[in-house]
């Protein structure tokens, strides 16, 4: 796994791109590196990207530039600088583009992907028990760790080929709480995409870096 010097987040790279160039130390994900797309005539407008990861955006001023994105959900992120480090997690309910509970966390010494699990922990309990509900994250890890891997790793007795289990305590937590909830379900968006609420959550996710959330 890398970490992104613009957004700070996890990444990984297929085995045989790395084989290519030994020694090589990406220093961006694919998110970072996708290049903006200028709109040519008679094109729609392009939407906005992010600026939180940059600016250090308070809530209040994502709800005034970002509009995109799905309006019902658990919105979560989580992240660390440096990583490891300290870090915070943030997660928003919403329904039909109205805020119905949010919270967030600080840790002084952790990982963006201790950050990511925890944010979406704290994300179900924000939804009243038998409340269908998807909780929305960027972080393709922790999504494909619920959706994909879980369930085989506790087959095995928590156990894998290719090693120990990272951040094993809060994969158990989540996968026991998808387990005794499936009204809930998780899915992957991009991060820093301009998706108002994930953005929203990344700033709840950094508010203990400012004095105002």
């Amino acid at each position: 796994m890398f970490t992104c010097t613009t957004c700070g987040k996890s990444f990984s790279l297929p085995q045989h791109i790395l084989d290519r160039y030994p020694g090589w130390t990406p220093k961006a994900c694919a998110d970072c590196r996708a290049p903006s797309k200028s709109s040519g005539a008679g094109s729609k407008a392009p939407r906005k990207k992010s600026a939180t990861a940059s600016q250090n955006l308070t809530t209040a001023e994502v709800l005034e530039r970002y509009d995109d994105g799905p309006d019902t959900g658990v919105f979560t992120d989580g992240s660390s600088i440096p990583n490891p480090g300290p870090g915070g997690w943030g997660a928003v309910y919403v329904v039909d583009g109205e805020i119905v509970a949010e919270a967030h966390g600080h840790d002084a010494d952790t990982t963006n992907n201790r950050m990511e699990l925890t944010a979406l922990i704290e994300g179900t309990r924000l939804v009243p028990v038998g409340t269908a509900a998807v909780l929305h994250s960027d972080s393709n890890l922790a999504v494909r760790t619920i959706n994909e891997w879980a369930a085989g790793w506790e087959s095995n007795g928590w156990k894998r080929k290719t090693g120990p289990i990272k951040n094993l305590d809060l994969v158990q937590e989540l996968w026991r709480i998808m387990q005794a909830r499936p009204e809930l379900s998780l899915r992957w968006v991009r991060a820093h995409d301009g998706n108002r609420w994930n953005e929203y959550a990344d700033a709840l996710a950094t508010a203990w870096t400012r004095q105002e959330v």
